[in-house]
């Protein structure tokens, strides 16, 4: 059995949408920990972590989908030593989680028409953030608005906005498509960090932008996207998006892969992830316990210690969270 013993911010691990009815599974009740195999926790949630005791032969899961720069926690290594395997975006975690589609999404958006290009403006941007900046992204986009225009929906100099009704995701990627170009600049440049915003571009039907993990090439098909990195200002990247308005045939080249069956590398690393992630990890769980000696014995311990465990319980008793 796997315990989730944190919440994913704020809110409960949905099990009940986990494809699952064997022997074992997964449960959130935190009084059932001692049955537990394996504990889950998620890393942003690290205040609620504090208060758990772990039994001998009991393993523990660090969860998380975030950067390392924007949640410290994740980059601390007396923080993380507690765990003994962790589901994370990092190629080299146990349980390996990108944020590369499944197949089928891939087959929906490569038999998409490619919408046309209505705006004025080449680039659409969507940021609410501005002062998350680990990348540098925030200091590109001041120096693309200096030589080239820029249609803005988020909190950051807003100069548009999504048209009634606004049907969230939907009415947003509807609204990138009719652009030439979107945005798809990461909070941080960490490698294997290819977050949605590269892939959202994708079923906009928009060309990506991208400023991020230095190996996004291998999260995308070849010639789909625009790597920022490779340009050594902003003015030349400019120079360059001018360059594909003015040259239809170089600007839908972009499209090309859309026509093509993807790269023996993508669809390999895709082929992984039709397991959903939580059967991975129970599969993973059940193997390492199989191989393991017998249970050893001991008592439980505290790995936060005793101080961590009371602060934690006090804290979720003032906010009123199950313990």
């Amino acid at each position: 059995m796997i315990l989730f013993y944190s919440t994913f911010f704020s809110k409960p691990v949905d099990i009940g949408s986990i494809p699952y009815d064997g022997p074992g599974g997964f449960t959130l009740d935190k009084r059932r920990i001692a049955e537990a195999t394996a504990v889950v926790f998620h890393i942003p949630n690290y205040r609620e972590i504090g208060d758990a005791f772990k039994y001998p032969g009991q393993y523990w899961i660090g969860w998380t989908m975030e950067s390392r720069q924007n949640y410290k926690r994740f980059n601390d290594p007396m923080f993380m030593r507690h765990f003994d395997f962790t589901v994370t975006h990092e190629t080299k975690s146990e349980i390996w989680t990108p944020y590369i589609p499944i197949k089928s999404w891939w087959d929906e958006v490569m038999a998409m028409p490619i919408p046309a290009k209505t705006e004025t403006a080449p680039l659409a941007l969507f940021v609410s953030k501005s002062k998350s900046n680990h990348s540098g992204r925030m200091d590109l986009i001041e120096g693309l608005w200096e030589h080239i225009p820029i249609d803005s929906y988020g909190r950051f100099k807003r100069n548009r906005t999504i048209e009634l009704p606004d049907l969230g995701s939907r009415s947003k990627l509807a609204a990138i498509g009719r652009y030439r170009f979107g945005f798809a600049f990461e909070n941080s440049k960490e490698p294997d960090y290819v977050t949605e915003k590269i892939y959202d571009c994708f079923k906009a039907g928009t060309v990506p932008i991208y400023l991020g993990a230095p190996n996004v090439a291998e999260f995308a098909p070849p010639g789909s996207y625009i790597n920022a990195d490779d340009f050594g200002s902003a003015r030349d990247l400019a120079d360059y998006l001018k360059y594909l308005i003015e040259t239809p045939q170089a600007y839908e080249a972009f499209f090309a892969w859309r026509s093509k069956p993807l790269p023996d590398f993508l669809a390999e690393r895709i082929r992984v992830l039709e397991t959903p992630l939580f059967i991975r990890l129970l599969d993973f769980i059940r193997q390492e316990a199989d191989n393991r000696p017998s249970n050893p014995a001991g008592r439980p311990g505290l790995p936060f210690g005793r101080r961590e465990y009371l602060s934690t319980r006090l804290r979720k008793w003032k906010k009123k969270v199950p313990q």
